[in-house]
Protein backbone atom coordinates (compact mmCIF):
# COMPACT_ATOMS: atom_id res chain seq x y z
CA UNK A 1 0.00 0.00 0.00
CA UNK A 2 1.40 3.67 -1.29
CA UNK A 3 1.98 5.92 2.20
CA UNK A 4 0.84 9.28 1.78
CA UNK A 5 2.24 11.74 4.22
CA UNK A 6 -0.46 13.89 6.34
CA UNK A 7 -0.60 17.32 5.30
CA UNK A 8 0.04 19.87 8.38
CA UNK A 9 -3.37 21.89 7.49
CA UNK A 10 -5.81 19.04 6.92
CA UNK A 11 -4.16 16.70 10.09
CA UNK A 12 -6.78 16.19 12.91
CA UNK A 13 -4.35 15.37 15.33
CA UNK A 14 -2.73 18.74 15.28
CA UNK A 15 -5.45 20.09 17.35
CA UNK A 16 -4.79 17.82 20.07
CA UNK A 17 -0.81 18.69 19.90
CA UNK A 18 1.64 21.23 20.74
CA UNK A 19 1.64 22.13 17.27
CA UNK A 20 -1.85 22.89 16.95
CA UNK A 21 -1.17 26.57 17.85
CA UNK A 22 0.33 26.93 14.61
CA UNK A 23 -1.61 29.30 11.47
CA UNK A 24 -0.97 30.45 8.25
CA UNK A 25 2.15 30.86 7.45
CA UNK A 26 3.54 28.69 10.39
CA UNK A 27 1.67 25.69 8.41
CA UNK A 28 2.67 26.17 5.54
CA UNK A 29 6.34 26.30 6.84
CA UNK A 30 5.79 22.78 8.60
CA UNK A 31 4.67 21.36 5.45
CA UNK A 32 7.53 22.36 3.81
CA UNK A 33 9.95 21.23 6.13
CA UNK A 34 8.29 18.29 7.97
CA UNK A 35 8.98 14.81 6.99
CA UNK A 36 6.81 11.76 7.46
CA UNK A 37 7.75 8.11 7.94
CA UNK A 38 4.92 4.89 8.76
CA UNK A 39 6.94 2.84 11.01
CA UNK A 40 5.72 -0.79 11.74
CA UNK A 41 5.04 -2.25 15.21
CA UNK A 42 8.65 -2.69 17.11
CA UNK A 43 10.76 -0.26 14.71
CA UNK A 44 12.44 2.09 16.65
CA UNK A 45 11.72 5.70 16.15
CA UNK A 46 14.85 7.62 17.74
CA UNK A 47 17.54 5.50 20.29
CA UNK A 48 18.62 6.13 23.72
CA UNK A 49 21.77 7.85 23.20
CA UNK A 50 21.98 9.24 19.74
CA UNK A 51 21.73 13.31 19.36
CA UNK A 52 18.28 14.66 18.52
CA UNK A 53 18.25 16.91 14.87
CA UNK A 54 14.40 17.78 15.31
CA UNK A 55 10.80 17.02 16.80
CA UNK A 56 9.09 13.93 16.49
CA UNK A 57 5.21 14.26 16.42
CA UNK A 58 2.91 11.08 16.44
CA UNK A 59 0.48 11.47 13.51
CA UNK A 60 -1.15 8.26 13.85
CA UNK A 61 -0.64 4.37 15.76
CA UNK A 62 0.78 4.17 19.90
CA UNK A 63 4.26 4.68 20.55
CA UNK A 64 6.25 3.64 23.75
CA UNK A 65 9.31 5.77 25.12
CA UNK A 66 11.29 3.27 27.27
CA UNK A 67 14.72 2.82 28.92
CA UNK A 68 17.13 -0.32 29.46
CA UNK A 69 17.79 -0.85 33.11
CA UNK A 70 20.85 -1.61 34.75
CA UNK A 71 19.58 -5.00 34.27
CA UNK A 72 19.04 -4.98 30.57
CA UNK A 73 15.23 -4.95 31.23
CA UNK A 74 13.20 -2.97 29.70
CA UNK A 75 11.53 0.14 31.51
CA UNK A 76 8.12 1.93 29.78
CA UNK A 77 8.43 5.44 31.36
CA UNK A 78 5.65 6.79 29.08
CA UNK A 79 3.10 6.20 26.31
CA UNK A 80 2.36 8.52 23.41
CA UNK A 81 -1.10 8.95 21.12
CA UNK A 82 -1.69 10.76 17.99
CA UNK A 83 -0.68 14.40 18.61
CA UNK A 84 1.68 13.68 21.18
CA UNK A 85 5.23 14.96 20.73
CA UNK A 86 8.15 13.07 22.11
CA UNK A 87 12.29 13.90 22.11
CA UNK A 88 11.49 17.33 23.14
CA UNK A 89 13.28 17.18 26.56
CA UNK A 90 16.33 16.67 24.85
CA UNK A 91 16.02 18.65 22.01
CA UNK A 92 15.63 21.61 24.63
CA UNK A 93 18.87 20.90 26.59
CA UNK A 94 20.77 19.64 23.94
CA UNK A 95 21.66 16.66 24.95
CA UNK A 96 21.48 13.10 23.71
CA UNK A 97 17.88 10.65 24.30
CA UNK A 98 17.58 9.46 27.69
CA UNK A 99 15.30 6.90 26.02
CA UNK A 100 14.12 5.33 23.15
CA UNK A 101 10.59 5.49 21.05
CA UNK A 102 9.37 2.45 19.68
CA UNK A 103 6.03 2.01 17.52
CA UNK A 104 4.05 -0.31 19.51
CA UNK A 105 1.57 -0.81 16.64
CA UNK A 106 1.62 0.32 13.18
CA UNK A 107 2.88 4.39 13.42
CA UNK A 108 2.66 7.51 11.32
CA UNK A 109 5.00 9.87 13.12
CA UNK A 110 6.12 13.44 11.37
CA UNK A 111 9.58 15.05 11.97
CA UNK A 112 10.28 18.77 12.30
CA UNK A 113 13.57 19.56 11.68
CA UNK A 114 15.74 21.76 14.80
CA UNK A 115 15.81 24.73 12.87
CA UNK A 116 12.26 24.84 12.66
CA UNK A 117 11.69 24.08 16.01
CA UNK A 118 13.86 26.98 17.88
CA UNK A 119 12.14 29.52 15.40
CA UNK A 120 8.17 28.42 16.92
CA UNK A 121 9.95 28.96 20.36
CA UNK A 122 11.20 32.17 19.41
CA UNK A 123 8.41 33.40 17.26
CA UNK A 124 5.18 31.80 18.85
CA UNK A 125 4.45 32.97 22.40
CA UNK A 126 1.41 29.95 22.84
CA UNK A 127 3.96 27.25 21.25
CA UNK A 128 6.55 28.60 24.05
CA UNK A 129 4.07 28.39 26.71
CA UNK A 130 2.83 24.87 25.53
CA UNK A 131 5.92 23.67 25.72
CA UNK A 132 6.38 25.09 29.07
CA UNK A 133 3.36 23.30 29.99
CA UNK A 134 4.78 19.67 28.79
CA UNK A 135 8.14 19.95 30.43
CA UNK A 136 6.18 21.06 33.40
CA UNK A 137 3.54 17.74 33.40
CA UNK A 138 6.08 15.63 32.41
CA UNK A 139 8.07 16.85 35.75
CA UNK A 140 5.22 15.83 37.64
CA UNK A 141 4.12 12.48 35.84
CA UNK A 142 8.21 11.51 36.56
CA UNK A 143 7.55 12.29 40.24
CA UNK A 144 4.44 10.58 40.46
CA UNK A 145 5.84 7.62 38.80
CA UNK A 146 8.87 6.96 41.31
CA UNK A 147 6.68 6.88 44.19
CA UNK A 148 4.63 4.31 42.66
CA UNK A 149 7.45 1.99 42.13
CA UNK A 150 9.03 3.34 45.41
CA UNK A 151 5.67 2.15 47.34
CA UNK A 152 3.12 0.31 45.72
CA UNK A 153 2.93 -3.48 45.41
CA UNK A 154 2.83 -4.84 42.01
CA UNK A 155 -0.83 -5.65 41.47
CA UNK A 156 -1.95 -1.58 42.71
CA UNK A 157 0.73 -1.18 39.75
CA UNK A 158 -0.81 -3.64 37.07
CA UNK A 159 -4.53 -1.77 37.88
CA UNK A 160 -2.87 1.51 37.56
CA UNK A 161 -1.02 0.82 34.30
CA UNK A 162 -4.46 -0.78 32.75
CA UNK A 163 -6.07 2.96 33.64
CA UNK A 164 -3.20 4.77 32.05
CA UNK A 165 -3.50 2.87 28.69
CA UNK A 166 -7.62 3.65 28.90
CA UNK A 167 -6.97 7.09 29.51
CA UNK A 168 -3.97 6.97 26.98
CA UNK A 169 -5.47 5.31 23.88
CA UNK A 170 -9.42 5.76 24.56
CA UNK A 171 -11.50 7.06 21.45
CA UNK A 172 -14.29 9.06 22.59
CA UNK A 173 -16.21 9.50 26.08
CA UNK A 174 -18.64 7.29 27.38
CA UNK A 175 -17.82 3.76 25.61
CA UNK A 176 -18.61 1.07 28.15
CA UNK A 177 -15.44 -1.45 27.81
CA UNK A 178 -12.18 -0.16 26.50
CA UNK A 179 -9.63 -2.98 24.65
CA UNK A 180 -6.59 -2.46 23.44
CA UNK A 181 -4.27 -5.28 22.41
CA UNK A 182 -0.58 -5.50 23.89
CA UNK A 183 2.15 -7.71 24.45
CA UNK A 184 2.15 -9.16 28.10
CA UNK A 185 6.34 -7.83 27.91
CA UNK A 186 5.16 -4.30 26.70
CA UNK A 187 2.38 -4.72 29.90
CA UNK A 188 4.94 -5.97 32.15
CA UNK A 189 7.65 -2.95 31.38
CA UNK A 190 4.93 -0.20 31.88
CA UNK A 191 4.40 -1.91 35.47
CA UNK A 192 7.70 -2.28 36.03
CA UNK A 193 7.86 -6.27 37.14
CA UNK A 194 7.95 -9.63 35.36
CA UNK A 195 6.17 -11.14 32.69
CA UNK A 196 4.85 -14.21 34.42
CA UNK A 197 4.04 -11.93 37.34
CA UNK A 198 1.76 -9.64 35.09
CA UNK A 199 0.28 -12.82 33.68
CA UNK A 200 -0.87 -14.08 36.83
CA UNK A 201 -2.31 -11.17 38.07
CA UNK A 202 -3.98 -10.44 35.04
CA UNK A 203 -5.26 -13.63 35.45
CA UNK A 204 -6.58 -12.69 39.04
CA UNK A 205 -8.40 -9.86 37.35
CA UNK A 206 -9.85 -12.25 35.11
CA UNK A 207 -11.24 -14.54 37.61
CA UNK A 208 -12.57 -11.43 39.42
CA UNK A 209 -14.23 -10.34 36.20
CA UNK A 210 -12.22 -7.19 36.62
CA UNK A 211 -11.18 -7.71 32.89
CA UNK A 212 -11.37 -10.22 29.78
CA UNK A 213 -8.64 -11.36 27.61
CA UNK A 214 -8.28 -12.56 24.08
CA UNK A 215 -5.26 -13.26 23.17
CA UNK A 216 -2.89 -9.79 23.08
CA UNK A 217 -6.44 -7.95 23.77
CA UNK A 218 -7.47 -7.05 26.85
CA UNK A 219 -10.89 -5.32 27.77
CA UNK A 220 -11.28 -3.45 30.50
CA UNK A 221 -14.71 -4.47 32.46
CA UNK A 222 -14.59 -2.66 35.60
CA UNK A 223 -12.58 -0.01 35.99
CA UNK A 224 -13.96 1.25 38.46
CA UNK A 225 -12.86 -1.94 40.36
CA UNK A 226 -9.11 -1.19 39.08
CA UNK A 227 -9.44 2.62 40.50
CA UNK A 228 -9.96 1.14 44.27
CA UNK A 229 -7.21 -1.52 43.68
CA UNK A 230 -4.65 1.10 42.52
CA UNK A 231 -5.71 3.69 45.55
CA UNK A 232 -5.65 1.06 47.79
CA UNK A 233 -3.24 2.70 50.05
CA UNK A 234 -3.51 6.13 49.50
Amino acid sequence: MKFTPPDCQQCLSRKNSLLGCCHGQELEDLSASKSSCLYKKGQVIFSEGSKPTGLHCVHSGKVKVCKLGSDGKEQIIRLAKPGDVVGYRALMADSNYSASAVALDDAVVCFVPKSQFMDLIHENMDFSNGLMKLLSKALGEAEERMTQMAYKPVRERLAEALLLLQKTYQQGEGQDNFTISISREDLAAIVGTAKETTIRLLSEFKEEQIITTKGSSITILNPDKLYSICHLYD
